[in-house]
């Protein structure tokens, strides 16, 4: 008998303010089943949660950018990291595919994102 993972409906809200820092920036979460929405401001601090929360659905999973407002280069060289491992990326605006096309271009980009850790899924 297998054990089934079912991610069910999911919201987290992660901000400076909660940190006792300042400014607030919020980057929102939701996951339902293997898609996962990102809404507001996604910034390298974020990069773990939002790991998290792709492991968390197991394969394959989608990160959904519709409602992303911000997004700062190693969050966009996480995207391109994710993409490269088969999570599906999308509903970003032309300006983060664009972005990820010339991060993609420079080789240096992305030996900086693995050194970081960007690639750990699948552990």
């Amino acid at each position: 008998m297998g054990i089934a993972l079912h991610c069910h409906h999911y919201k987290r809200e992660l901000s400076w303010a909660a940190l006792g820092a300042t400014p607030l920036m919020t980057l929102k979460i939701e996951r339902a089943r293997a898609q996962i929405r990102l809404s507001g401001e996604f910034r390298s601090e974020h990069l773990d949660q939002v790991r998290d929360e792709i492991e968390l659905c197991g394969s394959p999973a989608a990160l959904d950018l519709q409602e992303l407002d911000l997004i700062d280069v190693e969050a966009v060289r996480f995207l391109n990291v994710c993409e490269a491992n088969g999570i599906s990326v999308v509903h970003g605006s032309p300006y983060i595919r664009e972005w990820m096309s010339r991060e993609k271009s420079q080789p240096e980009a992305g030996a900086r994102a693995r050194k970081r850790g960007a690639s750990g899924f699948g552990k």
